[in-house]
């Protein structure tokens, strides 16, 4: 009889994170999008609205405190979507993998020790993500 372990590869960046689970012989495919605000956008906004310089910088604030808490948010969502994981790779193209990582060995939500590796990659399509983590654990 074999020991299967539940496997798991997270492909991560600020927009989302698409968390490929093997298991049993199966495998399973979620993406988790992050609603975090486009900060480009948001300024050409800001821009064109007729704000004082105090409250362009107001706003500006409350944007990125919307965002920080979606963020972790976000990451929050990811580590419950793979805490019940053996192992755990993490990858990705920004620094969200890190931040990740960070709140990992942070929070103790998910044992560290879980956590085999974290990968820079560059932006992948679903496909090439799914590729990627069945190589990762074919070793």
């Amino acid at each position: 009889m074999k020991n299967w372990k539940k496997q798991t590869g997270v492909w991560i960046d600020v927009s989302k994170a698409i968390i490929v689970t093997l298991f049993d012989g199966g495998e399973n495919v979620t993406e988790i999008k992050s609603g975090i605000g486009n900060k480009i956008h948001q300024d050409d906004k800001i821009n064109k609205e007729t704000y004082s310089s105090y409250g362009q910088e107001t706003h500006r604030n409350q944007f990125e405190q919307q965002n920080n808490n979606q963020f972790d948010h976000f990451l929050s969502d990811v580590m419950s979507q793979v805490k019940e994981s053996d192992e755990l790779f993490i990858f990705g193209p920004s620094e969200t993998k890190s931040k990740l990582q960070r709140k990992i060995y942070d929070e103790h939500l998910i044992d560290y020790r879980k956590l085999i590796d974290v990968q820079t990659t560059t932006k992948l399509t679903p496909t090439e993500i799914l590729a990627n983590v069945r190589e990762f654990y074919k070793n």
